[in-house]
């Protein structure tokens, strides 16, 4: 039992964040057990089991896909990527996550690429593709007990039946839902613990409850169903309406809460998480913004787990919502990484606490701005986070907390992060010198933009590598012939996917040059609640390249209507590439050929006849240098002096007319 006091707090002012930045210098705030002592007319807080205790904590956790968010991090060489890795996962060294949330691909785009699902047809299985079956087993293989979550946020193309819905035949869908689970068991040893159901549009309870009857009927009785995991309305009624949705729903799930839930949520007594949340860019400001909701979205909102968007901001920084991860990785090919603010501030909560321990009841604001929990694991352990994200004007430099002589603390260990906002010059992560706790009572000076852990807990560490190799751009003169026979993954290096799903190859019925090749597999648009573009496409390399030369082997298996294309200066990526520019050359089946302005197709450049047929290869070379552009076909001229006004730079890509088969190989770009 613990009271808290803090004298009163005057002005404020806000900050572009999610939180509200400190003002003024310090405050006085104190906590005792027992009696109140009140040395400057404070306002009061307690905190302590009299009432018993709160909900029972979840954890932390982070959020790979929603879409292809890890995309470059499989690229790493050794040892930057186990480090990386470290950094997220491994017990007591760094963010030490308790919860790995991945996408269960679909073949769309769903916010900064595609990632390829386990059944491109309804024929097809294959439980390898893609890198998130990797990436959890790199997680258990550091932390045993980190809890396992799939959501899918699309669909292949089959499932919806040729309409862009999902849920107009939920056996189909929850089949396909329940195939990857059992998937991930069968060719990875990895137990799915948690699968949400994510739903833009509406509600629909038939398909959960038909879920849950296929989990069941498939031995998976253990994995447990996270709904909506999008919104706390309108599932909360129909929770509280319909006994059988509620034995089927365990998880109430929210994205982007804004740390508070509704009162109906509350009614159900599910669980209650934010499922997705945070989305900031990671610098110093994020930072801030991550503490404040991993306090108080329990404080506000009942929620006893949060979950980053995303994990690891490893996709190019052009593409939409650049570096809002935990940390940053998105160049395998200097090695270079960036731990970031995020990582350590999740350590002042999942370094001290595990999935089970239970908060107490009395946590909540202190009066000026800012916020405390605390957290017992039953056993005589006790952790409390404060942070003071918040507008402050303090009065007095110091914390003074009392306990009483009844508890068994004798001392607290104590870690502590200074954003340091008017210096510029954060420290994060500190072990401070453990507080004594003497006739009860130990001093603590808390100041503006802090984040505090006092603990019992002895483990915590800040896990530190050498520094990693320095930044650098992507490399100007870049060659990928594909010719890997046993790829360990299935795309290829850096080529990250916005429409469509290119994969390695095997071409058996070719004896020449191009056995092992990168292809484009999907035949029908995906259901998907982004904007994919109707030519598929996939983007590598520097945003920032503007005059260069991209060479690749083309060959199309779609007669008469095939199409394919290369491309220099792509301006947009993920949800927004339905709207790219730059300069493409496209080749089709029918004989011609069409340079355009735009992925649409819309902006003509030039265009004539090309030759070019189904089935057979063709070697395309595009070359952009100031306003003009230039392209050849298997080595001659084939047009020149296109004007190109805008866009001024961009990256390199293929692709294709339409969702078709189409093979590529002896990628190769030269940059100025």
């Amino acid at each position: 039992s613990v009271s808290v006091h803090t004298t009163a707090a005057r002005g404020s002012e806000c900050r572009p964040c999610c939180y509200r930045m400190a003002r003024g210098a310090w405050a006085a705030v104190f906590l005792l057990l027992g009696s109140v002592v009140d040395p400057c007319s404070s306002q009061t807080y307690a905190l302590n089991d009299k009432a018993g205790l709160g909900r029972v904590f979840d954890g932390i956790g982070g959020l790979s896909g929603g879409g292809a968010t890890s995309r470059l991090l499989v690229n790493y060489a050794e040892p930057y990527r186990s480090q990386i890795l470290d950094y997220l996962f491994k017990p007591n060294f760094g963010a030490s996550l308790h919860i790995l949330k991945v996408e269960i691909g679909g073949d769309s785009q769903t916010t900064d690429g595609t990632e390829p699902s386990h059944m491109h047809y309804e024929s097809d299985e294959n439980y390898f593709r893609g890198y998130e079956w990797w990436l959890m087993k790199e997680a258990k293989r550091r932390n045993p007990n980190v809890t396992l979550i799939g959501l899918p946020w699309a669909f292949p193309g089959w499932v919806g039946h040729g309409k862009n819905w999902p849920y107009d035949f939920p056996d189909i869908t929850a089949a396909y839902v329940v195939n990857w689970i059992l998937g991930a068991k069968q060719y990875h040893d990895l137990d799915i613990q948690y699968v949400g159901i994510w739903n833009e549009r509406n509600f629909d309870s038939k398909y959960i409850k038909l879920l849950r009857y296929t989990l069941d009927k498939n031995g998976l009785e253990g994995v447990r169903i996270i709904a909506s995991d999008n919104l706390w309305e309108p599932i909360t009624l129909y929770l509280l309406l319909d006994p059988e949705l509620g034995r089927a729903v365990d998880v109430i799930g929210a994205h982007y809460p804004g740390t508070t839930t509704v009162k109906e949520a509350v009614k159900t007594q599910k669980k209650l998480w934010s499922s997705e949340d945070y989305s900031t860019f990671n610098d110093e400001v994020g930072g801030g913004c991550w503490a404040r909701i991993l306090n108080q979205n329990y404080v506000n909102g009942n929620m006893t787990a949060t979950i980053s968007w995303n994990l690891v901001a490893s996709y190019y920084e052009d593409l939409p919502f650049g570096r809002d991860g935990l940390m940053t990785a998105e160049e395998p090919w200097s090695g270079n990484y960036v731990v970031e603010s995020p990582i350590w501030i999740t350590a002042h909560t999942t370094q001290f606490t595990q999935p089970g321990w239970t908060y107490l009841q009395t946590v909540g604001h202190l009066a000026q701005g800012g916020s405390y929990v605390a957290l017992t694991d039953g056993t005589g352990n006790l952790t409390v986070v404060i942070e003071t994200m918040a507008s402050w004007d303090f009065l007095f430099p110091f914390l003074l907390l009392h306990f009483s002589t009844e508890a068994s603390i004798k001392e607290l260990q104590v870690w502590r992060s200074q954003f340091n906002f008017k210096t510029k010059k954060p420290s994060f992560f500190e072990k401070l010198t453990p507080l004594k706790l003497v006739d009860g009572s130990f001093t603590l000076n808390l100041a503006e933009d802090e984040v505090y852990t006092l603990t019992t807990i002895t483990t915590g560490q800040k896990g530190s590598y050498p520094d990693p190799p320095p930044s650098a751009r992507f490399p100007k003169v870049y060659k990928d012939n594909f010719d890997i026979r046993n790829p360990p993954f299935s795309e290829a290096p850096d080529f990250a996917d916005q429409t469509g799903v290119f994969e390695y190859y095997i071409n058996l019925t070719d004896p020449g040059p191009h056995v092992f090749t990168l292809r484009q597999v999907l035949t029908e648009r995906p259901v998907t609640w982004a904007a994919d573009a109707d030519q598929t496409i996939s983007v590598i390399g520097d945003y920032q390249w503007h005059d260069l030369t991209v060479t690749c082997d083309v060959f199309m298996e779609s007669v008469k209507t095939g199409g394919v294309f290369i491309a220099a200066r792509v301006d947009k990526g993920g949800q927004s590439i339905r709207s790219a520019n730059g300069v493409f050359f496209w080749v089709f089946a029918d004989g011609t050929y069409k340079v355009t302005n735009d992925l649409a197709g819309q902006t003509v450049l030039a265009e004539g006849q090309s030759g070019t047929r189904a089935y057979g290869w063709h070697t395309l070379s595009l070359t952009v240098k100031g306003q003009y552009a230039l392209g050849q076909l298997n080595g001659y001229p084939l047009w020149k002096n296109a004007v190109v006004l805008t866009p001024k730079n961009g990256w390199a890509a293929i692709g294709t007319r339409s969702f078709e088969l189409a093979q590529f190989d002896n990628f190769a770009v030269v940059a100025g």
